[in-house]
């Protein structure tokens, strides 16, 4: 096989590990995330164009056989019997079928060609202490040559009914405003790997997540946390990075800032947002 090929049965492979990296635990089960997209080049996904059906149901049948190899009692299980296999909740699938698309990268995103991106969004039951919005947990798996890198974004669904504060800012497409009601925000360049609520275009200086508002259910109080690589700032200051470099890879280390009322948020002092609390 060419070595310009990737096979196509490593989309499959990719797929699968995503799920296994987002599997959650529940009281009576064990769930898997039902939805996975799937990014590859538009060269790729050219080559592959005829055979993506077989190679979706292809992906189903690995996601089922995935199931039954996790439910498949282990030998200690099988010496203790029925009680060890009670103690282990089954794997389920999320949602009553599986869904999997495999999409081109139309915008030249990728770094290679042969690279893969896959999303998956596991919908997970509200958190008391999170004011009882609903939670999602998205987990990104970047596969770049013999590089692999797994990114989790978690986010709250609104827990506000009318917009609790704006945005409003001027970028290299115009002016914009854009109104909050969910409880965590990004903000930044965005791209296939890194999905963002508001995309900022702009130079390479502002990041593809650049900062993250995160709003508090309880006390409605919000909150700037900076995921950049250039800086933050807020009414003129730079604002502590939220976010550590871990093995190439970024975690969140709780650092963050209090919103005021009215805020001037700076992304790498190429754009400038102007943040405004209360009701439109």
């Amino acid at each position: 096989m060419s070595e310009s090929r990737r096979p196509a049965g490593d989309l499959i492979e990719a797929v699968l590990q995503n799920m296994r990296a987002n599997i959650e635990e529940l009281k009576y089960s064990t769930v898997a995330p039902s939805r996975y997209t799937v990014y590859i080049s538009a060269a790729e996904h050219s080559r592959l164009e005829g055979i993506i059906g077989r190679l979706q149901a292809e992906t189903i049948r690995a996601l089922n056989e995935e199931l039954a190899r996790h439910n498949r009692a282990s030998w200690p299980q099988r010496l203790l019997g029925q009680w060890a296999r009670r103690r282990r909740p089954a794997l389920q699938n999320a949602d009553v079928q599986w869904h999997v698309e495999f999409l081109p990268d139309m915008d030249s995103e990728l770094q290679h060609e042969l690279d893969i991106v896959v999303h998956s969004d596991l919908i997970l039951p509200p958190e008391p202490e999170l004011g009882g919005g609903e939670r999602t947990r998205r987990i990104t798996t970047v596969h770049s040559g013999p590089k692999t890198t797994t990114r989790q974004q978690d986010s709250v669904s609104a827990s506000a009914t009318v917009a609790y504060g704006r945005l409003t800012y001027e970028d290299a497409a115009g002016a914009h405003r854009y109104d909050l009601v969910r409880d965590s925000t990004t903000i930044g360049r965005g791209g296939i790997a890194f999905p963002v609520d508001v995309r900022i275009v702009s130079s390479e200086d502002v990041s593809r997540e650049h900062i993250r508002i995160r709003r508090d259910p309880k006390s409605g109080t919000c909150f700037l946390i900076d995921l950049s690589t250039l800086g933050t700032t807020l009414n003129g200051r730079h604002v502590p990075r939220g976010v550590d470099d871990v093995d190439g890879t970024k975690r969140e280390n709780g650092q963050e800032s209090a919103l005021p009322a009215r805020a001037r948020i700076g992304l790498a002092e190429t754009v400038f947002i102007d943040f405004e609390s209360g009701p439109a």
